[in-house]
């Protein structure tokens, strides 16, 4: 018995420690791989060379895929500092974005570059360079330095629980652009596995298939993407002849700067789903863009968005046929948000008039698994004008000039020398087109 009660001490305080240490030793994880080495974000970068990538990133659209295209044009001056300049195409759905970026040298993390590329310049670098965090050319200027295959850890997440980026294994990956031995690099988080994957001597990753950090349910995709296409010594611009959407619209006449004013709030037709609509520009026109704003709401509650949304949009006829699918112009079975918050770009493709447009709820669950509630849906009836080209007549006989009385003649005279009033010189005007001589285009 004595020994029982000496005993228990160190009984309790080992099973006691051991509950108290748990959540430290699991962040102790332990990598490396057989390979020796070393890599960092931009290895073997240099001018001329051409990447495309599949990708998305949880931040623009909460992830829809859009392919980027970029070549090692040269180094550009910057103050003291020298930077890559490459040259940039993004095709997103029907839109084609065309830019510089400016990428540094120590990371080659975008640090300027044009305006249009905001929006993919953000993506691409919390992904395709986000191991920047942890390896870098050289370590100084705040640089991390190359970091080795075998090494233990590179670094920790700086999600809540610290989990280490570690190499795991070494492994043989194909991708459009080729088969390729790789260094899967990957974290935990929430509870999923996170990777990328990595090659000696190239300069990004050529695969990722990564995860958000959730407490519970199934994580949406952080960032995912996948190498196309590489080149090596391009000398020439790739993009020549490229013009952007937004340039061809403006040649167009089309508006390219506008807000998202127009806003409608109602329930759906049954009532399980409240839609909250912004929509711009105010007065969409035949054949140039327009973009929705399209929130989720609960119906019990105008601050709680929903999560996990299938859905699509659609142009539908006076019986609510579907005349168009936006979610099967983009490849897609149903259009999908994790937060309950989408923008959409579109292209109006629809006749001037009034165009139905419906907002199709499928259901709330995680993307790939069928939701097992009923459809519903909210229709908007939006007008539409005619656009530059079919509001454009081009008259079939020259106007005829040879037959205008004498008096209308006098008249623009003596109006131009101010003998006359407005009103007299106006009659004049209504005059020739009530008698055909004038024709006004509509």
């Amino acid at each position: 018995m004595k020994g029982l009660i000496f005993a228990l001490p160190i009984v309790m305080a080992f099973l006691l420690g051991s509950v108290l240490l748990s959540p430290a030793f699991a962040q102790l994880q332990a990598g490396g791989v057989d390979k020796e080495g070393d890599w960092y974000v931009g290895e073997g970068l240099k001018h001329g060379d051409f990447f495309s990538y599949r990708m998305c990133h949880i931040d623009y659209k909460e992830c829809a895929e859009f392919e980027l295209d970029l070549w090692i044009k040269g180094d550009k001056q910057v103050g003291t500092e020298s930077k890559w300049l490459a040259e940039v195409v993004v095709y997103d759905g029907n839109k084609i974005v065309v830019g510089e970026l400016e990428l540094g040298k120590i990371a080659p993390e975008p640090t300027g570059g044009s305006e249009e590329l905001s929006s993919y310049r953000g993506a691409f670098k919390s992904s395709i360079a986000w191991l920047s965090a942890f390896a870098t050319s050289d370590d100084s200027k705040g640089g991390k330095g190359p970091k080795e295959f075998s090494a233990a850890s590179w670094g920790k997440i700086g999600n809540i629980g610290g989990e280490q980026v570690i190499p795991t294994e070494i492994e043989s990956v194909t991708v459009p652009a080729g088969t390729w031995e790789t260094v899967l690099m990957s974290w935990r988080t929430g509870g999923h596995d996170s990777k990328v994957w990595i090659v000696d001597g190239f300069p990004f990753p050529i695969k990722a298939a990564t995860l958000t950090h959730v407490s519970e349910g199934t994580p949406p995709p952080e960032y995912t993407f996948m190498l196309l296409d590489y080149k090596e010594n391009v000398q020439t611009s790739p993009f020549e002849g490229i013009v952007s959407t937004a340039e061809e619209y403006s040649a167009l006449g089309c508006e390219t700067d506008f807000d998202r004013d127009v806003t409608i709030k109602k329930p759906t037709n049954n009532y399980d789903y409240q839609v909250h609509v912004f929509y711009g520009p105010e007065e969409p026109v035949e054949g140039c863009e327009m973009q929705w704003l399209i929130k989720f709401i609960s119906k019990f509650d105008d601050t709680e968005f929903l999560n996990q949304v299938q859905f699509d949009f659609l142009v539908v006829d006076e019986n609510l046929t579907p005349q168009r699918s936006i979610a099967q112009e983009e490849g897609r079975q149903y259009l999908y948000s994790p937060s309950g918050q989408y923008i959409l770009d579109m292209i109006v493709e629809e006749d001037p008039g009034e165009a139905n447009y419906v907002i199709w709820i499928y259901g709330l669950s995680p993307e790939g698994i069928v939701p097992s509630t009923a459809s519903d849906y909210i229709e908007i009836t939006v007008p539409i004008l005619a656009g530059q080209e079919s509001s454009t007549e081009i008259p079939t006989e020259p106007p005829t000039t040879q037959n205008i009385p004498e008096w209308i003649k006098n008249n623009a005279g003596w109006w131009a020398e101010g003998a006359i009033d407005d009103t007299s010189f106006v009659q004049g005007i209504q005059f020739l087109i009530k008698e055909g001589i004038m024709t006004i285009s509509s």
